[in-house]
């Protein structure tokens, strides 16, 4: 289960749900605090604050923070226009997930859920205090409302998240039922819980399904301030937000002030920080990091850099194909193109040998298939076994080994045999299908700092006689030349969770493959893919979770739907020397919203900077 860029500003990924189940008999129901995929929550009931936050951080003090693009709308739930950053600030949702329990979730709004042993529906009830920031109280109407019109007319992924979800029906001022169809889904409860909840009062007035730059409060811990669209956006801290002193929020969120500035072009970001114009940015980009932060700030110890290790899955990113485009349909010719891609090269050239290559749609995790399938994997894959490809019976993939050359004779010979297999040779210089058509691709990109990488693979396609044609365009032409997917490629991929599950539909399913705004990037359209997202989504234990989702890893990287990129298992974090944190760093990666400006250090940064 995967949460949404919405639901956790700053943060990435949460964890799915399973009830401690009662003995078969009569159907009983478990109301508790917190719904927990593994064991026991880690907190008890009476927890007073999260085991890596300081209670009595300071509130107050600015920060300012860069977003690359532009937005021009203030509704971050329809699939219109260019979102804002740091809109998940105003919006509360039923529960929420730490950084050290990601399996779990607490209640926010929630005061508590309740759960059945069948799993056929869940129930929570509100807290009375929880309140909007007009001061009217947040009610099960407000809560049945949010789902119904999240589904019917949100982001198209929603349908896909929310299918087993059939009605919200209110038992109360302050309760509410979800019910649920289809086998037993051990996230649906938490699923629920992940829903941002809306004050229906104000949002029929204003139209759900509208692009907006009006501003509007919810519940959750800042208000926009001021903003000018495609320019800056700043938020105050709430000091009436009703939840400030629950025990999941007590030592978080103490900002007093959060501004982003948007910038065009993530080189000009850089600099905007080097010069001080921002103070906290994470680096994905090995080269910035091992060069590009030489500057007298940081020489003079007023910028601080860390390398934080986290254990959370890392899912796949790479040059994705998009089968909706004829080229693409033989499996020969995109294994050939991996072939094509020398990641060692590129590793040593360009990433200063920090990355490791990635295997698995679930890399990092315990849901990556690990050699040869066992017998729980085979008791899903057999019944496919006319439909998938016969290797995804064998050992688990991994992804082709150079020399690191940057032009290894073995792997390019590999790839002219699969292509000649597929029916393509090369004359006057280009590979030609049967037809003599010249065989081109264009890469899609949306950031410029890519552009070395896939230039650096064109030259390898380039000895195969294939010409790779880059196209960088700014955020908007990106997001609209996608959702319409007019693309060959782009580097893109699938952020997974610790918990996959009906996040699955929307990344690979049939339905979904048509359907704009959908994670489905390379078109997948295959029935048997489709029934091994229905065993992921509907196990029944964490043992049959693991089973599915690796009998399903073996379909995809089979089926070479992407050319696998590469992975980091830590996060590169830079920041001005003006915070306080602790020393308690989360399992799953660093929670900056857990930190706090520290009034001395502020003081003493900006005197520095005044010299």
């Amino acid at each position: 289960m995967l949460r949404l860029k919405l639901l956790t500003p700053l943060l990435m990924l949460c964890a799915a749900f399973t009830a401690a189940l009662p003995l078969a008999g009569a159907a009983q129901t478990k109301k508790t605090h917190a719904l927990s995929l593994v064991g026991e929550p880690k907190y008890p009931a009476d927890f007073k604050h999260l085991d890596y936050v300081n209670p009595n951080a300071p509130k107050g003090g600015e920060i300012k923070l860069a977003s690359v693009g532009g937005f021009d709308n203030l509704n971050p739930f329809i699939p219109k226009g260019d979102e804002a950053p740091g809109l998940a600030f105003l919006y509360e949702t039923l529960m929420g997930s730490p950084m050290d329990d990601i399996s779990a979730e607490y209640g926010l709004i929630a005061e508590s859920v309740e759960v059945p042993d069948d799993l056929g529906w869940v129930a929570f009830d509100l807290r009375p205090q929880a309140k909007w920031a007009d001061g009217a109280p947040i009610t099960a109407e407000d809560v049945a409302y949010s789902f119904e019109r999240i589904k019917a007319e949100g982001e198209p992924m929603m349908q896909y998240y929310y299918a087993n979800v059939t009605r919200a029906e209110i038992l109360g001022p302050r309760k509410v039922k979800f019910h649920f169809t289809g086998p037993p889904n051990r996230e649906l409860p938490q699923i629920v819980g992940q829903l941002p909840v809306l004050q229906k009062s104000l949002w029929e007035k204003r139209g759900f399904d509208k692009v907006t730059l009006e501003p509007w409060a919810g519940s959750g811990p800042y208000r926009i301030k001021e903003f000018q669209a495609n320019r800056y956006i700043v938020y105050e801290l709430r000091s009436d937000w009703w939840a400030k002193d629950l025990p999941l929020n007590k030592g978080r969120y103490n900002f007093g002030s959060i501004r982003f500035d948007v910038y065009r072009d993530s080189t000009v970001t850089l600099e905007a920080f080097k010069s001080g114009q921002y103070d906290y940015r994470s680096e994905n980009i090995a080269r910035v990091w091992n060069t590009g932060y030489e500057f007298p700030a940081r020489t003079n110890g007023l910028v601080k850099l860390e390398e934080i290790p986290h254990h959370r899955p890392t899912g796949l990113s790479g040059f994705v194909f998009n089968l909706r485009r004829d080229k693409f349909q033989d499996a020969r010719l995109r294994e050939a193109l991996t072939f094509s891609y020398d990641f060692e090269w590129a590793n040593k050239t360009f990433f200063f040998g920090q990355y490791s290559r990635t295997n698995s749609y679930f890399e990092n995790s315990d849901f990556a298939a690990q050699g040869m399938p066992g017998a729980d994997e085979l008791k899903l894959l057999e019944p496919l076994r006319t439909q998938l490809p016969a290797r995804a019976f064998g050992p688990a993939f991994k992804s082709p080994e150079t020399d690191g050359s940057g032009a290894d004779r073995n792997a390019l010979r590999k790839a002219r045999e699969l292509l000649n297999q597929a029916g393509y040779a090369v004359k006057d210089g280009s590979l030609r299908d049967k037809n003599g058509k010249a065989f081109e691709i264009e890469i899609l990109l949306a950031d410029p700092s890519f552009e070395r990488i896939a230039a650096a693979w064109g030259q390898s396609l380039q000895r195969l006689g294939i010409k790779l044609n880059i196209r960088t365009v700014d955020s908007s032409q990106y997001v609209n030349r996608t959702r319409a997917f007019d693309y060959d490629m782009i580097f893109g991929g699938w952020p997974q969770s610790n918990s996959p599950g009906n996040e699955q539909r929307s990344f690979w399913s049939s339905a979904a493959a048509d359907n704009p705004s959908n994670r489905n990037y390379a078109g997948i359209k295959d029935a048997a893919i489709d029934k091994l997202v229905d065993a992921v989504i509907f196990a029944k234990s964490r043992e049959e979770l693991i089973a599915a989702t690796r009998a399903l890893d073996r379909a995809l990287t089979w089926g070479f739907y992407a050319v696998p990129g590469w992975t980091l298992r830590k996060d590169r974090i830079a920041y001005w020397d003006k915070f306080g944190k602790t020393d308690i760093v989360p399992k799953y990666g660093n929670e900056f919203m857990s930190w706090w400006v520290d009034p001395a250090k502020d003081a003493k940064l900006r005197e520095a900077m005044r010299r």
